[in-house]
């Protein structure tokens, strides 16, 4: 069974710093790791030295955290099932399902290949000097050649739990931003052909009574 929403919950507790969004990137091959990174609201200061008593002189971008998942599936519809429930329970608005085809190389420029590479945790470069994800993925490599020959699927949803900001207009959450499961919605069949995002429509509106005096 794959833990992503264990893995999540788990990182919300450790790093306790508000979170943007969820991201889980897998190759279409049964039993492959899975990465899921999340992305952190943040800033880090930065000191010239390492003496705890001097000020920071500049801050950073705390870096997206990138874990490897070695929990064992055999079908697309199990990492769907998945990623749906980490994203109900966590009070996400939706959840939106991208599948791409295979690749002659990988690239390093789009920004659709920028988010390829960040999704299994191998963002190619920093910015200022800075590390954009810090990645416990001892596998990417091989996933991203596989995920070249075979191709990919992305999983996207912000967190109402543990996030930037709360849905209070949501009709399904609980005060602490979150749902109980397990997720009603059913998923949907997932081809690996360029065509557009899937979205997964989790929350509801809901309904104010409008006192008229």
């Amino acid at each position: 069974m794959l833990r992503i929403l264990d893995r999540v919950e788990q990182q919300i507790e450790a790093v306790r710093l508000p979170l943007v969004a969820v991201t889980v990137a897998a190759v279409p091959c049964p039993d492959t790791p899975v990465i899921v990174t999340l992305h952190w609201h943040g800033l880090v200061r930065e000191r010239l030295t390492e003496t705890a008593a001097v000020e920071a002189v500049a801050y950073a971008t705390v870096p997206s955290s990138a874990l490897q998942l070695n929990d064992r599936w055999s079908r697309l519809l199990e990492l769907d099932v998945a990623a749906l429930e980490a994203a109900w329970r966590l009070g996400a608005w939706d959840l939106a399902r991208v599948c791409r085809p295979s690749r002659i190389r990988q690239p390093t420029e789009s920004r659709d290949g920028l988010e390829y590479l960040q999704g299994f945790g191998a963002f190619p470069f920093g910015v200022q000097g800075h590390q954009m994800v810090v990645a416990e993925a001892p596998d990417a490599d091989d996933l991203l050649n596989l995920a070249a020959r075979r191709g990919h699927l992305m999983w996207v949803f912000r967190p109402v739990r543990g996030g930037i900001c709360a849905a209070t207009d949501d009709g399904t959450l609980q005060p602490d931003g979150t749902r109980p499961g397990p997720c009603p919605i059913l998923p949907l069949p997932a081809i690996c052909d360029g065509s557009s995002p899937t979205v997964y429509r989790l929350g509801q509106f809901a309904r104010h009574s409008i006192v008229m005096n």
